[in-house]
C-alpha cells in the first residue's frame, strides 16, 4: 500500500510543479485539467502523510520495547504500539475506499429532469414533491439551484420540469437518485379514501463543460420566440426565449427562464452540450453496467429505485433495501443518509471487484 501512496505522492508533485510552469499556465485547458487532478490527489497526500507517520511511530515503538528495560516505559510503548496498529487496520481500509478510481464525471455540476409518470394529476403533483425534496436538499447542501425549463400539471405540481445545480461533487452524489420513483397516497381528488400509487422519473446528467462536447456552429437552427409563463408582462412581450435544434442528431432544447435573450442562450447552449455529452455517456453506463452486477449508481434509469408510503410514513430504497420510516423529513430533504448508504454499497461493491 505504502508503494501505491509513494507514487500517488510522486504524481502530486508532478502536477504541482507543471502548475507553476507557464507555457502551462496559458493553455488554459490543460491548467483546468490539471488543477481538478492536483485537486482530486490532496485527501489521499493527505492519508499517505498521515499513515507513513503511523508506520513510523510503530516502527519506533518496537525499537524501544526491543532495547528499553524500563517496566513503566515498556507498558507506554506497548499502548502506542496497540493503539497505533489498530488505527493502521483503520486507516488501511479508508485508504483501499480513497484508491478506488472514481468516476471521472463525479465533481461535475448536474442536470436534473424530473417527470410526471403514471398516475396522472397525482404524478404531477407527486413530480412537484420531489422537485421540491431536491431543492431543500440542495439548500442544506449549500449548491444553487436553477429552473431551466418546465411544464405545470393542471391541478399543480410538473408534468415535467428541469433544473441546473452547481456546486461542490453535485452529480457524484445527485446521480442515485436516477431512476422510477413510485409513490402510494389517497390523492386529494380520492374520494373513498383508497391509496393509489403513481410513478415518476428522475434522470440526472453530467453537465457538459465546454471542454467535453465541441459544437459546430453549422449545425445548430436557432428561434427566438416569446416566453410563457409566470414573469410579468415583459417576459411574455420580449422574444427572449430560445430554441435550439441540433441538426445531426435532433435534439432540441429551449430555455426561456431568464429575461435576457443573451443568458437564455447561454443556459441553451449548455444545455444542448449536455444533452449530446449524454448520449456518450450513456455508452459509459452500459459498459460499466456489462462489467458490474448489482450496479447502484448506474443502474437502469426506467428501473424501480425507490417507494414513497405516506399511509405508513415509510420510504424504501429498493437497491439496497434501506428504509425510513419519517417520510415528512425525508420529503423535506432529508435524504443525506439514503445517498450515504447507496455511496457506501457501491464502495464496497467496487473494492470487492478490485479485489477480485
Amino acid at each position: 500500500m505504502l508503494d501505491k501512496l509513494e507514487a500517488i505522492y510522486s504524481r502530486y508533485c508532478e502536477i504541482e510543479q507543471q502548475m507553476n510552469d507557464p507555457a502551462i499556465t496559458s493553455d488554459m485547458k490543460r491548467y483546468v485539467k490539471l488543477s481538478k487532478d492536483y485537486k482530486d490527489l490532496q485527501p489521499v497526500v493527505r492519508a499517505y502523510h498521515q499513515y507513513k507517520s503511523l508506520i513510523d511511530t510503530i516502527a519506533e515503538c518496537k525499537e524501544l520495547l526491543s532495547a528499553e528495560k524500563d517496566e513503566e516505559l515498556r507498558e507506554m510503548a506497548k499502548e502506542e504500539l496497540t493503539a497505533s496498529q489498530q488505527r493502521k487496520e483503520q486507516m488501511e481500509e479508508e485508504i483501499r475506499i480513497m484508491l478506488i478510481p472514481a468516476d471521472p464525471q463525479d465533481s461535475k455540476n448536474a442536470v436534473v429532469e424530473i417527470r410526471g409518470g403514471t398516475g396522472g394529476d397525482e404524478a404531477c403533483l407527486f413530480a412537484g414533491d420531489l422537485f421540491r425534496m431536491y431543492t431543500r436538499y440542495c439548500e442544506k447542501k449549500g449548491w444553487k439551484v436553477e429552473v431551466a425549463d418546465f411544464n405545470e400539471g393542471t391541478a399543480g405540481g410538473y408534468k415535467d420540469i428541469t433544473f441546473n445545480v452547481s456546486g461542490e461533487k453535485v452529480y457524484g452524489t445527485l446521480k442515485y437518485e436516477s431512476g422510477v420513483h413510485r409513490v402510494q397516497r389517497v390523492p386529494a381528488t380520492e374520494t373513498q379514501g383508497r391509496v393509489h400509487t403513481s410513478a415518476a422519473a428522475v434522470v440526472v446528467l453530467p453537465e457538459a463543460e465546454e471542454f467535453d462536447v465541441e459544437l459546430n456552429p453549422a449545425d445548430i437552427k436557432k428561434e427566438i420566440f416569446c416566453a410563457s409563463g409566470p414573469g410579468g408582462q415583459s417576459v411574455n412581450t420580449t422574444y427572449s426565449a430560445v430554441r435550439l435544434t441540433h441538426i445531426p442528431t435532433g435534439i432540441v432544447v429551449s430555455m426561456q427562464d431568464q429575461k435576457s435573450q443573451i443568458k437564455n442562450m447561454e443556459k441553451a447552449m449548455t444545455l444542448l452540450r449536455t444533452r449530446l455529452y449524454e448520449r456518450e455517456y450513456n455508452k459509459y453506463m452500459e459498459e460499466m453496467s456489462s462489467k458490474r452486477k448489482t450496479m447502484v449508481a448506474t443502474g437502469d434509469r426506467s428501473e424501480k429505485v425507490r417507494t414513497y408510503n405516506y399511509p405508513q410514513s415509510r420510504v424504501t430504497d429498493h437497491r439496497i433495501g434501506w428504509s425510513m420510516h419519517n417520510l415528512p423529513a425525508f420529503m423535506d430533504g432529508d435524504i443525506e443518509e439514503c445517498i450515504e448508504a447507496l455511496q457506501l454499497a457501491e464502495n464496497a461493491e467496487k473494492l470487492k471487484a478490485s479485489v477480485g
